[in-house]
């Protein structure tokens, strides 16, 4: 009998025994932000009042978090806040306000992008602002002026206009030098943030090595990867994957496997809120933690991968 086990464990060990990824899942909602580990298990949590857009353990083990709607602070793993900024009318403009994408940068710096301004800045450990790129807004909105915004190895900074539709790459001087706008993909435009909503609201991008661009559609409920051309080479549409609907798609991440992970905000409890998905568009790992988050998780970021994660 023991020699027939092993016999059968030779023949057929990767699909009997294939282990699913285990993740630490960083992430803010339902009050809180919390570290949850690949048990399920909360093991690090801190109050937070206000839905955030952006969120990152830095190198030095400290959190960059979203706390308010004008307001981001680093916090140490004890809960102590060694830094703030908070972003405020520039200049002439006396409107209101709002930050949703930030980013610690390389050299110390960290990037803000001002909602209602319509400009992304950098700002130092005191909190004075040593750069200013003004952005271009076809349909100003303090609330819709951006969502995520990243700067790239290059120098410049994609970011994704939610209210206009559109994904937009700056250089270091302001300059658009590469565009590129959301489209129905065929559907008709629908109100609503669950899955039954569909529009152009565009919230996450990322540059690939390669020099193409991953895109998080928002309540477009898919994902895309155009060329620098525009053109359309990948896609994963709104019920493509066995068993779950797409709905406010946020925020990516490019494990060094080529796997996505996708945010999946809004979409109901029937769906995950996290999915990993393979270039073929095979599920590899889920997470659905409706106890710890809730329907408006927005943004989340898995720990611990080796390698470079985009």
């Amino acid at each position: 009998m023991r020699r027939l086990i092993l016999a059968f464990l030779m023949l057929v060990p990767s699909v009997a025994f294939a282990a699913e990824p285990a993740y630490r899942v960083l992430a803010q909602d339902k009050g809180h932000v919390a570290i949850v580990n690949a048990k399920g298990e909360v093991e690090w949590e801190v109050d937070c009042k206000h839905n955030s857009h952006d969120i990152a353990l830095l190198d030095n083990g400290n959190l960059l978090l979203h706390t308010g709607k004008t307001t981001i602070v680093e916090m140490t793993p004890e809960k102590k806040v060694v830094w703030t900024y908070e972003a405020r009318p520039k200049e002439g403009y006396t409107g209101k306000v709002e930050i949703h994408a930030f980013q610690r940068l390389a050299d110390g710096l960290t990037m803000v992008a001002e909602s209602g301004n319509r400009r992304i800045v950098e700002v130092d450990r005191d909190g004075k602002i040593v750069k200013e790129i003004a952005l271009a807004v076809d349909h100003p909105d303090p609330h819709r002026d951006t969502r995520m915004v990243r700067k790239l190895a290059s120098g410049n900074y994609l970011v994704c206009h939610e209210g206009d539709g559109v994904v937009r790459e700056y250089d270091a001087s302001g300059k658009v030098v590469w565009s590129y706008a959301l489209d129905l993909a065929g559907r008709p435009a629908s109100p609503g943030h669950g899955p039954e909503g569909h529009g152009t609201a565009v919230f996450g991008a990322l540059r690939l090595a390669g020099g193409n661009t991953l895109i998080a559609c928002g309540n477009g409920n898919r994902v895309i990867e155009v060329t620098p051309a525009g053109k359309t080479v990948w896609s994963l549409e709104q019920k493509e994957l066995p068993g779950i609907t797409l709905a406010w798609v946020t925020t990516l991440q490019v494990l060094p496997s080529g796997n996505i992970i996708v945010g999946n905000c809004h979409a109901g409890e029937a769906n995950p809120q996290l999915i990993e998905v393979t270039r073929d568009k095979k599920v590899v790992w889920t997470f659905k933690d409706f106890k710890t988050f809730g329907n408006s998780l927005a943004v989340a970021q898995i720990l611990d991968v080796e390698g470079v994660v985009r």
